[in-house]
This record gives structure tokens, sequence and C-alpha cells, in this order.
């Protein structure tokens, strides 16, 4: 796609960073912390695969490393409190891929080692879904897993930010679901393309939140 690449996060920064990034879209945060309830939410870890944090693949996320333990920490709240997390992998095959197929130069095919989610992550206790396209809701269960559980919110992170995680997020807010996103839980190829969905995605569709803030709302602490 011709994009060049930046590592506009860091690990050392993220949290500053992401906080300059709200401060400057300035959405009502204590709105949106005062709406957050951990017990009716699923947290969505969206395609943390190898394929989008390692170096050596093409469609490598600079900036996806820095928010690996950010990511971490909200799960290990998750389990702690017993609540849903659902991590998603991307995969297709030539049948499934349609627009995807056309629209990049290759797609993830699940007998690649890199579409595996990667190992800093720990999974147990979670749920994995399969999903073909940006939308984790689109052709999967997500939705009804959702519903059985009788969530109303869903806390969303992963990559990329403005592709799958901010498709999900829309797709989750027409179909009823209260949207808390992830500024420094979520990357992708630019800050450009990053906070242009930050921006859309504040403006009629998610809670722009920070993962201390939420960790806080939960009765927890960081450990950095």
């Amino acid at each position: 796609m011709g994009v060049i690449k930046e590592r506009y996060y860091t690990a050392q920064g993220l949290e500053t960073q992401a906080r300059e990034m709200l401060r400057q879209i300035a959405q009502d945060q204590r709105k949106a912390l005062e709406r957050y309830v951990p017990d009716q939410s699923a947290l969505l870890v969206l395609d943390m695969q190898s394929y989008f944090l390692r170096p050596e693949s093409h469609a490598f996320v600079p900036s996806a490393p820095a928010i690996v333990a950010g990511i971490q920490a909200l799960i290990q709240a998750y389990r702690a409190r017993g609540l849903p997390i659902i991590f998603t992998r991307h995969v297709n095959t030539h049948q499934d891929a349609a627009m995807m197929g056309v629209w990049w130069r290759e797609v993830i095919m699940a007998e690649n080692p890199l579409s595996e989610i990667i190992p800093e992550l720990d999974l147990s206790g979670g749920c994995l879904l399969l999903k073909s396209q940006y939308d984790a809701f689109y052709a999967t269960s997500l939705e009804q897993t959702l519903r059985q559980k009788s969530l109303s919110q869903v806390v969303i992170c992963g990559v990329m930010t403005h592709l799958c995680c901010e498709s999900t997020a829309r797709s989750a807010f027409m179909r009823g679901f209260e949207v808390f996103f992830s500024v420094d839980g979520t990357a992708t190829y630019t800050e450009a393309f990053h906070r242009a969905a930050l921006l859309n995605l504040s403006h009629g569709f998610a809670h722009l939140v920070l993962i201390a803030d939420l960790l806080s709302a939960m009765g927890e602490k960081r450990a950095d």
C-alpha cells in the first residue's frame, strides 16, 4: 500500500503520549469512566499475532510491541475477576478472503506460523475466535457469545487501530454494545492513522480510555 511505517509509541513514553492524544481530542474522560461497568464487559484482544508483532514479517506494526505489557495487564485483571476475554486470530482461505485478497498482497493463512497469537500474551482462561475480515463480528459467534453472557459493554485493544479495531468498534456500537476503546492498547502503522481512528470513534462510536484508568476502575494497579 506504499505506507511508510513509523514507531510512534515507545514502551517508556506510551502512557504520556496517549494522554496527550486524549487531551487533544478533548473527549470527556470522567463521563466515559463513570459509564464503565467491568462486570458488564468483555475484553476483546484483536489480532495480536506474530504476523503483526514480529519484525521479520512484512506486516509488522512498529508501535505494537509497546502495547503488549498493558494488554497483558488488562488480561490479568479480567481473568482475576472471572470476566470474559476474547482473543481474535485473523486467518483466511482463498475462498473467504473476499476483498482482503484484492486489497492486500497476501492473506494470512492458518498454516503460516506467524498467524499464531504471540506467546507474550497469556491465553489461559480466554476464548479464541477465528475471523476472516476486519470486523470481529462478521461471520463469527462473537455477538452470540456476548448476548449469552448478558454483557452490554466491550473493551477493545489490539491491532490495527484503524482497520480491525475501528471496524469492530463500529460494529459493536451498531449492535447496541457500549464501546471502550483503549488509546494505549491499540496500535497501527502510523500515528496519523491512529489519531484519525480515535478522532472519528470519539465523535459517536466509542469512549476513548487509557489502560491505567480501566485498571483503576477495576481496583487494580498496573505493574511496570
